[in-house]
């Protein structure tokens, strides 16, 4: 996807350009491209940005390790104000809580993909399980590998039967 110079999308029918998505975005994994539709509304002094798209990615589940499938769907909308950067002249400034939202200057471009990007980023699941009832790793004790213990490590081995007993 191109970047979209801001002041174009004001010639654009109802100030709204509508954009399809189906290609791979870089920097995300996934096993198809991404499908779906950002739409970019000029409203004066910001934007209204709304997307919604699915892709289908390879995670690792946290418990038991295996990889599984899983879709990551989005549908978000976002303001993005469009305001000129305040100069970066000094070394350390303070910044107010209201600041801290996302603009763009007004004769700047709006990049889709990376605000897509991220978008997909934030749907990808923080515990990435891959079915409810996953038992995780199990652990089993082989008596044959307590025979074959390293040399190096028989004092501590005696160490661990002193401490069981």
């Amino acid at each position: 996807m191109r970047a979209i110079h801001i002041p174009q999308i004001l010639n654009a029918p109802n100030k709204t350009l509508v954009l399809e998505v189906t290609e791979p975005l870089l920097g995300l994994e996934t096993l198809t491209p991404v499908k779906g539709v950002v739409r970019v509304t000029h409203q004066g002094n910001y934007l209204d940005v709304a997307g919604q798209a699915e892709a289908i990615m390879t995670l690792a589940c946290d418990r038991c390790l295996q990889s599984y499938n899983s879709r990551i769907q989005v549908d978000t909308s976002e303001i993005v104000w469009l305001e000129e950067p305040a100069p970066e002249d000094a070394l350390e400034k303070e910044v107010e809580l209201e600041d801290l939202v996302e603009s763009l200057s007004p004769q700047g471009d709006f990049k889709p993909d990376e605000w897509l990007y991220e978008q997909m980023c934030l749907a990808i699941p923080p515990k990435q399980i891959c079915r409810p009832e996953c038992p995780g790793i199990e652990i089993t004790s082989n008596p044959s590998e307590t025979e074959n213990i390293d040399r190096r490590w028989a004092a501590l081995a005696a160490l661990k039967q002193q401490l069981s007993e």
